[in-house]
């Protein structure tokens, strides 16, 4: 008989690296390229992404050896949880799957606001609003059907999930082969100028934003025990990933840079866009571009919702929640409590507004740095009381490596902080954390209190 109490190894090297690609991939890539060109020049915001890039690379090789040394469903809560124990890898656990709740919730919002630019006239009328944004009924029910979708994608198997998410991400490189290769053709120096913009500043406003661009890559440690790899290759991959990424945004800001002059840039609302029209003398280049930035929502919130589930279930495996979302479906082996729970949150997610969204992804990368601290730690600990442990994908400087990624998320962490200009505000985002603190608190107190019965 077939134990139904597994997971189908069916990923192959073209859907793992789809499937991590496409979820640092999202829309942010057409919303704001103007606004870090503007802040940091195009020098400048080049510059940002390479040091964020480097700093996300030095975690990402942390996450690389684990994820080689133990695939297993539920990434870092595996690694934490041998590293540290119990209670700390919870801690760990639970800012991470606040980071993709927030995540999935937002993409709900960002789905119909990117349609829009296709066609304006899905605005039916305003239902309420929240916090002085306007909740639109055609918006909501974008939002609620993009939801249904990608958790019916998730809900009947890992294969589907990756297949989309292989199409979809195929799709959002064609519209950026079309925005690069227009500013290699028609591009011009003289429209990158200013180079740096405001100076450092910028530069740092920039950086502070790459670890949300980047965030990602570790549901490829999510789904670990679904990839039909050698454990050596999914530590390489995770590593090949983070670098396409960054690669990504690098082309496509220098695209911008050279592609639009600064009059139109100032003027532009969706610079990467306009910059495709502009540079091809075509509207129909800026609706492609558009049109992959709806791709990116798609494979973003597909991957976070294959990482949330996969969370949720390790989680509930070791007892901090409910076991029912640690069973699989006895046909298509996910979990389908986990991923129908993070569909529902998704689905009534746009009835809240925008203003509340926006404290969720805001605080989300909050989250996700705590969680890439814990890893670090977890690398140098295992490193240190486990030195035997066979590591398939072996990094050659771990001290180096495990220190700096340290460093690099304690750097990250202060930028959230209130003597940052990219700091969380009070008391909105900082009650939102609150919030979620105290659920885990009580949660981890009941799990204590049954260890000790």
């Amino acid at each position: 008989m077939t134990d139904t109490q597994t997971f189908t190894k069916v990923l192959k090297t073209r859907e793992v690296v789809a499937l991590s690609f496409g979820a640092m991939i999202g829309w942010s890539w057409v919303l704001m390229t103007g606004v870090w060109i503007t802040e940091a020049g195009t020098l400048g915001t080049l510059i940002a992404f390479a040091v964020g890039g480097l700093a996300i690379t030095l975690i990402g090789l942390t996450y690389s050896e684990l994820a080689a040394a133990m695939p297993k469903a539920g990434g870092e809560h595996v690694y934490t949880h041998r590293a540290l124990g119990a209670n700390w890898s919870f801690v760990c656990t639970w800012a991470l799957l606040f980071s993709y709740l927030n995540v999935c919730m937002f993409e709900s919002v960002a789905l119909p606001t990117a349609i829009e630019y296709l066609f304006p006239q899905i605005r039916i009328g305003t239902l309420w609003s929240v916090l002085g944004a306007d909740v639109d009924l055609g918006f909501a029910i974008i939002g609620a059907f993009g939801a249904a979708v990608v958790t019916w994608a998730n809900y009947v198997g890992i294969r589907t999930a990756a297949f989309v998410q292989t199409v979809v991400t195929a799709l959002i490189l064609v519209s950026g082969a079309l925005l690069i290769s227009g500013a290699v053709v028609f591009g011009d120096t003289a429209n990158a100028q200013p180079w740096l913009g405001s100076g450092v500043s910028g530069i740092l406003v920039v950086f502070i934003m790459v670890p949300a661009m980047l965030i990602g890559f570790d549901v490829i440690p999510q789904s670990a025990e679904e990839i039909d790899l050698p454990p050596n290759r999914i530590g390489r991959l995770l590593v090949i990933s983070v670098f396409c990424a960054v690669l990504w945004y690098i082309g496509v800001a220098a695209a911008v840079g050279f592609g639009l002059p600064g009059p139109l840039l100032a003027e532009s609302t969706m610079a990467t866009a306009d910059a495709a029209a502009h540079l091809w003398g075509i509207p129909g280049a800026g609706y492609l571009l558009v049109f992959g930035g709806v791709c990116g929502i798609l494979t973003s919130w597909n991957a976070f919702v294959v990482g949330a589930s996969r969370v949720l279930y390790a989680l509930a495996k070791s007892g901090f929640i409910p076991d029912a979302f640690g069973k699989l479906h006895p046909k298509y082996h996910t979990p389908y409590i986990g991923i129908l729970t993070i569909g529902a949150l998704s689905m009534i997610a746009p009835l809240f507004g925008r203003t509340i969204l926006v404290w969720l992804i805001n605080t989300s990368s909050f989250a996700v740095t705590i969680a890439f601290l814990f890893v670090a730690i977890s690398f140098l600990a295992l490193r240190r009381h486990e030195p035997e442990m066979p590591r398939p994908f072996q990094i050659t400087h771990p001290r180096l490596v495990g220190y700096g990624a340290i460093v690099m998320s304690l750097a990250l962490l202060a930028g959230f902080f209130p003597w940052s200009d990219s700091a969380l505000v009070w008391p909105d985002e900082w009650l939102t954390i609150l919030v979620w603190v105290v659920l885990g608190a009580l949660l981890l107190f009941r799990f204590q209190r049954k260890e000790h019965l």
